[in-house]
C-alpha cells in the first residue's frame, strides 16, 4: 500500500554558493532517501528552498554593494543550478521571500500568539556600535559561562549544548568585525519554550528509533529551556502581523523562526502550483498516517528536534497551556530527524571565511554529480565527522566505482554484444547461476530496509556486495572460454546481465545519472531515473518571477523490484561508465582546490 512521505530538507542560506560540506548533510542523503521511497511506490513530497532573510544576508549584501534582495536573487540562482546539477529530486525547491511564505509564517505566528505561546517583553539586544544594526545571536561569540568553551555562540554552546543568551557570554565579540557589541534595551516577541517542556518531553520520549546522538542531544536540551526571541531589529524579513508592530520599519520576525516554517510554506506553494488542489499539502501534513523525515547537519538539530516541534505544538494548541488549532489545522510533528555529522577537510570544518572550501559547482564541472554522490554515500559523515581528502576520493572512485561497478557493466554488456548482439537466452541454469541470482534478489530487502531507516553507508555497501559477487561469478565461470559451449556461455551472460540490471536498480537512489546510462546500455529506452528541472515561475502574489526546482518523477520507470531482463533486447557496444582519475590528483588536488603543503 502506498504511503505518503514528507522529505523536509534543511534550507541552504543564500549568502554565497554552497560547498560540498553543506550537501553532504542536507542534500545527498535526502535525495537518496526520496528516490528510494518513490521507487518503493510511496508518494513523496520533497521540499526546501533558499533561506534569504536575516543579518548574514545584509552583511554580505553590504560587502558586495547590492541590496539584500539582489544578493538573495543572485545566490538563489547559483544554488538552484548547483542542486539541479547534483540531481536532487525536489518536488519544490523555492525560497523564503515569496508571498506564500510570508502568508504562512504570519498565520503560524498568529496561532502561537492567540494560544499564548508568543509573548512580548523587553530584553537586552546586541547592537553593532559601528553600524547600529542588531547582531543576531549566532553572530556573537565569546566564552561560555557554563563550561568555559571559548568559541560559544550567542544562542548556544556547541561544546556543552546549553542554550545561551548573548549578554551572558564572557568577553562577547562580533563575528563580523571583532568589535565588542553594545547591549541596549528593546522590546521583542519571545517563543515561550518553557511552556512546552512537558509536551516536548512526552513527544521526544516516544522517538525510540531516532539516531542515538540526535535523541540524547535533544533530551538534554529540555533541562534548560528558556524563552527565545523570535523578532529582531531589522528591516529585512517577514513583517510582524499585529497592530502596532506591522508598520514598524525596524521590527521583523527573526530568520530562524521563519526558516523552519518554510517546510510548511513550501508544501503549500507546491500544492498551489502543482497539486491536485490548493489543499493537497494536507495529505502530508494533516494525515496521521503520513510520515515526515527531516534532513540536516548536526548544527541544526536543536531547531528541528526542539524548536520546530514546539512551534507545531503551539500552532496545534497542544503545548502545556493547551489552546486551539490555528488556520492549518492539526499538523504532524517530525517522525525522524536525520542528522549528519560534519564533512571536514584536513581536520577542519568546511569554512568559506577560512578558505577551507570546495564549492559544489566547481566539483560538478570537473567530476560530475555521481562521483560526489558516491563519495558522500559511502564515505560521508553519516554517523561521525569525516575528513575529505583528495587521495581518498581518488581511491574510492577508481577502485570501487570504476573498477568494480563500471567494470562489471562494461564486461557483461561487451561480451553479450560481441557474442550474441542482444540479451542471450538462458538454458539449463546450474547452482552457481541460481546462487548469484538469489544474492541479487535478496539485496532488495536488505538494501531497501537500510534505506528506509536512513542507513545509507550500510545500504550502498550491501549493494556493492552484489556487484562484487557478480564480478567473482564472471571470473569463476569464464564465459570467454565457452566458445565450444554457446548454451552455457549464453546462460552465464544472461545471469550476469540480470544481476547488472538488479544492481543498477539497487544503486539508482545513489547514482541516478549513471543508472540512466546503465539502463540504456542494457537496451532500455525512456526515462529510468528522472532528474529535476529548473522552471521560472511567476510569484503567486505581488512580486518578480523566480526559479524553482521541480520534476516529473512519477513518470520514471525505476521501481524497487527485480524484474526479468528481456531476452533478445539488442545491445550496443558500451562506453566506459566512469572515467578513472589521475592518481596524482590525490597528491596535489585540482588547481581550484589545491592541497596546501
Amino acid at each position: 500500500m502506498s504511503s505518503r512521505v514528507l522529505t523536509a530538507v534543511a534550507w541552504p542560506y543564500a549568502n554565497g554558493p554552497r560547498h560540498i560540506g553543506h550537501v553532504s548533510g542536507f542534500g545527498v542523503p535526502s535525495d537518496v532517501f526520496s528516490r528510494y521511497q518513490r521507487m518503493a511506490g510511496n508518494r513523496v513530497l520533497m521540499v526546501s528552498g533558499t533561506d534569504e532573510h536575516g543579518t548574514p544576508i545584509q552583511v554580505q549584501a553590504d560587502a558586495e554593494g547590492v541590496t539584500p534582495r539582489a544578493l538573495a536573487d543572485k545566490y538563489n540562482r547559483v544554488i538552484v543550478e548547483d542542486l539541479q546539477g547534483l540531481g536532487l529530486s525536489y518536488d519544490l525547491f523555492t525560497r523564503t521571500t515569496t508571498a506564500t511564505h510570508y502568508e504562512v509564517v504570519q498565520e503560524l505566528f498568529l496561532a502561537l500568539h492567540r494560544n499564548g505561546y508568543v509573548v512580548a517583553k523587553t530584553a537586552m539586544g546586541a547592537v553593532s556600535p559601528s553600524t547600529g544594526r542588531t547582531l543576531p545571536d549566532r553572530y556573537i561569540e565569546g566564552t561560555c559561562p557554563i563550561c568555559g568553551y571559548e568559541g560559544a555562540r550567542g544562542d548556544q554552546c556547541d561544546n556543552c549544548g546549553n542554550q545561551l543568551d548573548p549578554a551572558d557570554l564572557i568577553n562577547p565579540r562580533s563575528k563580523i568585525n571583532g568589535e565588542t557589541p553594545e547591549f541596549v534595551e528593546t522590546e521583542h516577541f519571545f517563543l515561550d519554550l518553557p511552556a512546552f517542556a512537558e509536551s516536548l518531553g512526552s513527544w521526544l520520549s516516544k522517538r525510540t528509533d531516532w539516531r542515538p546522538n540526535v535523541l540524547k542531544f535533544s533530551m538534554n536540551l529540555l533541562d534548560d529551556l528558556k524563552p527565545r526571541p523570535i523578532t529582531r531589529d531589522l528591516d529585512w524579513g517577514v513583517p510582524i502581523p499585529l497592530d502596532g508592530w506591522r508598520d514598524l520599519p525596524m521590527k521583523r520576525l527573526y530568520v530562524w523562526f521563519d526558516a523552519v516554517i518554510g517546510y510548511l510554506s513550501a508544501s503549500v506553494e507546491w500544492a498551489r502550483r502543482y497539486g491536485a488542489d490548493a489543499d493537497a499539502w494536507k495529505q502530508w501534513w494533516c494525515d496521521p498516517e503520513a510520515t515526515g523525515f527531516y534532513f540536516m547537519g548536526k548544527d541544526n538539530i536543536v531547531f528541528h528536534s526542539v524548536i520546530w516541534p514546539a512551534l507545531l505544538l503551539g500552532q496545534n494548541g497542544a503545548g502545556d497551556r493547551g489552546g486551539r488549532p490555528g488556520a492549518f489545522g492539526t499538523l504532524n510533528l517530525p517522525d525522524e530527524i536525520v542528522s549528519s555529522e560534519f564533512l571536514t577537510m584536513s581536520g577542519s570544518k568546511f569554512s568559506t571565511s577560512r578558505g577551507t572550501v570546495i564549492y559544489v559547482g566547481d566539483f560538478l564541472r570537473e567530476y560530475g554529480p555521481d562521483a560526489l554522490r558516491y563519495f558522500i554515500s559511502v564515505a560521508g559523515p553519516e554517523n561521525q565527522d569525516t575528513d575529505f581528502t583528495w587521495d581518498e576520493f581518488v581511491r574510492r572512485i577508481n577502485f570501487e566505482l570504476a573498477n568494480e561497478w563500471g567494470n562489471l557493466v562494461n564486461r557483461s554488456v561487451s561480451m553479450a554484444h560481441k557474442n550474441v548482439g542482444s540479451v542471450p537466452r538462458p538454458t539449463a541454469p546450474v547452482d552457481a547461476d541460481r546462487e548469484l541470482l538469489a544474492v541479487s534478489k535478496a539485496g532488495f530487502d536488505t538494501v531497501g530496509g537500510l534505506l528506509a531507516r536512513s542507513r545509507f553507508k550500510q545500504a550502498i555497501t550491501e549493494a556493492l556486495r552484489v556487484v562484487s559477487a557478480a564480478n567473482k561469478y564472471i571470473s569463476d565461470q569464464e564465459p570467454w572460454k565457452r566458445k565450444d559451449d554457446p548454451e552455457r556461455r549464453d546462460t552465464i551472460l544472461h545471469t550476469a546481465l540480470q544481476v547488472v540490471q538488479d544492481a543498477n536498480t539497487l544503486l539508482t537512489p545513489f547514482l541516478p545519472h549513471a543508472a540512466q546510462k546503465v539502463h540504456e546500455a542494457l537496451g532500455g529506452s525512456g526515462v529510468w531515473a528522472a532528474q529535476p528541472e529548473i522552471r521560472t515561475v511567476p510569484e503567486l502574489g505581488d512580486g518578480p518571477d523566480y526559479p524553482v526546482l521541480t520534476g516529473d518523477y512519477a513518470a520514471e520507470q525505476a521501481s524497487w523490484a527485480s524484474t526479468p531482463i528481456e531476452v533478445g533486447r539488442p545491445l550496443a557496444k558500451p562506453t566506459p561508465l566512469f572515467t578513472k582519475l589521475d592518481p596524482s590528483l590525490g597528491e596535489t588536488g585540482p588547481d581550484w582546490a589545491p592541497i596546501n603543503p
